[in-house]
């Protein structure tokens, strides 16, 4: 099995390679076969990456939004035309199942270019300001050159959801993604550009944590959007801020999932499956901490655990499985230190916690893991794991419920399900988070803002708030009259 690209990078247009880089193994982690070596970025790379960005840039802005959306909107097409061919790459890159990647992955990549390709020509407007005689307006004006960072778990969308709004509000970007999952950016790149996007102006780099640096602290760049881990986007911020760049961060959370008593019992146990489950756990936005009123508890753990042991657990390019692998043995094995944690700690192991005995031994499998009797001091429901583990935690009452999910320097997501929608509502705005839910969990629909609050994070991604983030305000007074000066 193989996925080798023409190149390791691509730039102004063209793969490019330099073979001067480190090697970069991309492991399909289901087999632990390597399918494609590629070469990290070398610092000649990397100003080759943002000159190309910087040099197509100016002509790019001075476009119409709606010659620009146009473009963005063709690549939306070619994505769907296309959409087995990117989801079965997205599974070799990641180990996602197919039946996750052909409805999830390219194809909320398309959604983002499609929308913000259509909202160009409405959303990038500013306003008109009377002053008695005289005015002022506003515009909205590009950035400059952007750079993304990608992570791991969704390669592709996280490509789209940084480089659509960034390209049609005038910018350029230097996009690179996770070293875990290097290949799927640069087909993104490939149909940018069949697409009508000017050379130069959606580049692709290789590389790992020593690539970062290079393009955060370079002084042509404007701007940095992050998906990562808190420590990661610590570190990020504190070289952007060095040069007062502009910085969006979505970030790592441990986020509170509460079921109340009333709440439709499969519903609730589905919502925290997908939760916890769904791309085998590696999802930023996860409830991983459960909260179950006490009068439903055992009922809900006795369901949950039926649920979770029925899982399919196999081959990704398998429509029947249910759950892959983990992307890589170093995260399988936090994850397994984690599990390890909780029993030490005193949770009661439900389901799960090992490795499944019916798959490749090289592939990096593990079981979707249920802790019970979980408590608020135990490492495994303070700590992100980012990996098929939930942790469930019983509660009496609204208030106390609100308090506990609310003690975590963590703000990015949390869920409510209830059948009292007034409880809902008022239970939503006590929660610190950035994105909430009420009877569902995880929907992140590119019409909706997504992003956190704390230490998860700031700015957001999707919605035209994103636009917000790619330009700043321009404003012009306009005086009508003469200058009255008293000297």
């Amino acid at each position: 099995m193989r996925a080798q690209p023409k190149a390791s990078h691509f730039i102004d247009g063209e793969f490019v390679e330099d073979a001067a880089g480190r090697v970069i193994e991309s492991i399909y982690p289901a087999t632990g076969e390597v399918i494609a070596r590629l070469h990290a970025a070398t610092p000649a790379i990397v100003e080759k990456a943002i000159a190309a960005a910087k040099r197509a840039q100016p002509e790019w802005a001075a476009m119409s939004p709606t010659a620009r959306g146009r473009i963005l909107k063709r690549a939306a097409e070619i994505m769907r035309e296309r959409n087995r061919e990117l989801s079965e790459l997205e599974t070799l890159d990641t180990g996602k199942p197919i039946q996750e990647t052909i409805v999830a992955d390219p194809t909320s990549g398309a959604d983002s270019f499609e929308f913000f390709g259509g909202i160009a020509a409405a959303a990038l407007n500013g306003e008109y300001i009377p002053l008695g005689q005289d005015f002022a307006y506003t515009k909205r004006v590009p950035l400059g050159v952007c750079v993304g960072i990608g992570a791991w778990n969704y390669p592709q969308q996280i490509a789209c959801w940084k480089g659509a709004p960034a390209l049609v509000a005038g910018n350029a970007m230097v996009f690179k993604p996770s070293e875990n999952t290097p290949l799927g950016a640069l087909k993104i790149a490939e149909i940018l550009i069949e697409a009508g996007l000017p050379k130069g102006l959606y580049n692709v780099i290789q590389g790992d944590r020593s690539t970062g640096p290079l393009l955060v602290n370079h002084p042509d760049v404007a701007k940095v959007s992050l998906t990562g881990s808190v420590p990661t986007g610590r570190k990020v911020y504190e070289a952007a801020a060095a040069g007062l760049r502009h910085v969006t961060m979505e970030l790592g959370g441990k986020s509170p999932l509460i079921v109340f008593d009333d709440a439709d019992l499969e519903s609730a146990i589905g919502g925290a499956m997908l939760g916890n489950f769904y791309s085998t756990g590696q999802v930023c936005s996860n409830g991983t901490r459960v909260f179950v009123q006490k009068k439903i508890k055992e009922s809900f753990l006795k369901r949950l655990k039926e649920r979770t042991e029925a899982i399919v657990i196999g081959d990704p390019m398998d429509e029947a499985t249910q759950l892959g692998p983990m992307v890589s043995k170093d995260q399988r094995a936090k994850v397994f230190s984690y599990i390890e944690k909780g029993k030490a700690e005193g949770a009661r192991l439900l389901t799960g916690g090992g490795i499944p005995n019916h798959v490749s031994g090289e592939g990096t499998y593990i079981q979707p893991t249920v802790f019970a009797d979980v408590t608020d001091e135990m490492t495994i429901a303070r700590e992100e794991i980012f990996g098929p583990v939930m942790c469930v935690l019983d509660f009496d009452d609204e208030a106390e419920v609100v308090a506990r999910a609310n003690a975590t320097e963590f703000g990015l997501s949390a869920g409510v399900f209830t059948a009292d929608l007034t409880r809902a509502h008022r239970v939503v705005d006590q929660l610190e988070a950035g994105t909430l839910w009420i009877n569902t969990y995880n929907l992140c629909p590119v019409e909706i803002p997504f992003g956190g609050s704390k230490q998860s994070g700031f700015g957001r991604e999707n919605s035209v708030a994103a636009l917000n983030h790619y330009t700043e305000l321009k404003t012009v007074y306009v005086g009508m009259g003469r200058v009255e000066a008293p000297y």
